[in-house]
């Protein structure tokens, strides 16, 4: 897909039925909703968008910002005609975005959208992140990342220690990726810490909009963001699912999710 500013965007399609768009997270590619996508198959035909500076989509530029990737939402629902869309973390905070007066968009979901309430997503840490990239430490890099602000028990690990077990824990190739999309981390972090405070926006949004986050997070701006949002939206549901942790759509639960978002977007 060519973009109205001339930029190259991928998508992967599956499925049949009514059109839904997928927007990834940070650290993520289409492939890692394939489950996800999967899920949804039987009932909806899903698009799952490659955003700017991943996979063969074009890269991100200087003058990156969200707006580029409402952009990008929008124009594949032109081509896709979609009025369904599913965000994930900061894929949830384009969702968001995109929706703020567009009544193209009938429904939406959301889970645990990157939204930050007085500054509960700082980036304090960009400073020594990117002297670690520079030095081509990205390993160092994404381990300062992660102990900034993953979940307490990263904050807790000695840094050597993660450095120590990542490689061990995680799929090698699952790694690699995420090694090689740190530059485009910084980025999104910085638009998300941009948009800090700016929830009462999204009383602009006319989808109606189902909020959805996991009782083990624990990722301590997650429920402000969640608690704002629902007195915010004029249309919102929320649901909690109580086993799963922040990547439930492409980890731990993507059954569950697009079970959620199937009788979101049949209702």
């Amino acid at each position: 897909m060519t973009t109205p500013d001339g930029a190259t965007i991928g998508y992967q399609t599956v499925g049949c039925g009514p059109p839904v768009i997928v927007i990834p997270g940070v650290l993520s590619m289409a492939a890692n909703y394939e489950r996800l996508a999967d899920a949804l198959a039987a009932t909806f035909t899903v698009h799952t968008i490659e955003r700017r500076g991943h996979g063969r989509s074009s890269p991100q530029t200087r003058d990156y910002c969200v707006a580029t990737e409402c952009m990008d939402v929008s124009a594949l629902r032109e081509k896709t005609q979609s009025s369904y869309v599913f965000g994930h973390s900061y894929g949830g905070l384009i969702a968001l975005e995109t929706a703020r007066n567009n009544r193209l968009l009938k429904k939406i979901v959301v889970y645990e959208p990157g939204v930050s309430v007085n500054g509960s997503m700082p980036i304090t840490w960009r400073i020594n992140y990117e002297k670690l990239l520079a030095q081509n430490r990205p390993l160092d890099a994404f381990v300062a990342f992660s102990a900034a602000v993953g979940p307490t028990r990263a904050q807790n690990t000695p840094r050597w220690l993660m450095k120590l077990l990542l490689p061990l824990i995680m799929n090698r190739q699952d790694l690699r990726l995420k090694l090689g999309l740190l530059e485009n981390n910084l980025r999104e972090h910085q638009q998300i810490a941009n948009l800090n405070n700016t929830y009462q926006n999204y009383a602009e949004v006319s989808a109606d909009t189902l909020l959805l986050w996991g009782g083990k997070s624990d990722l301590s701006w997650v429920a402000p963001a969640i608690e704002k949002l629902s007195a915010t939206l004029p249309s919102a549901q929320v649901k909690q699912f109580p086993r799963l942790n922040h990547f439930g759509p492409d980890q731990t639960g993507p059954r569950e999710v697009a079970q959620a978002v199937r009788d979101h977007f049949a209702s």
